[in-house]
């Protein structure tokens, strides 16, 4: 795949002879990505909920929780990763609920 392109950016000539799977792969992910910041973020802001006394316990939790599987290239394992920690922010959330913070 070559295509005729005005710009001379090395970028640029690399996105022009791309295989297009390679495009969707990279696009898949970044989606993943984005997903994983989302819910880190998510949790973060939950766990400034928790009384004084476990929010920072429970801060150190989250990060170490996402740092652990930084390195995981399995997509597959990613959106099970992604799935189950929306679980457990979501148990999260609904216990502070319950005990009133």
């Amino acid at each position: 795949m070559l295509e005729v392109i005005s710009s001379s950016s090395p970028s640029a000539v690399l996105l022009a002879t791309a295989p297009r799977y390679l495009l969707l792969d990279g696009l898949q992910d970044f989606l993943l990505r984005a997903r994983v910041l989302k819910l880190y973020r998510r949790a973060l802001r939950i766990a400034h909920r928790a009384p004084d006394h476990a929010r920072a316990e429970l801060r150190k939790a989250i990060r170490q929780e996402v740092e652990t599987n930084r390195d995981c290239r399995d997509r597959q394992r990613i959106r099970f990763l992604i799935s189950d920690g929306l679980e457990r922010v979501k148990n999260l959330d609904e216990m502070l609920d319950m005990q009133g913070h």
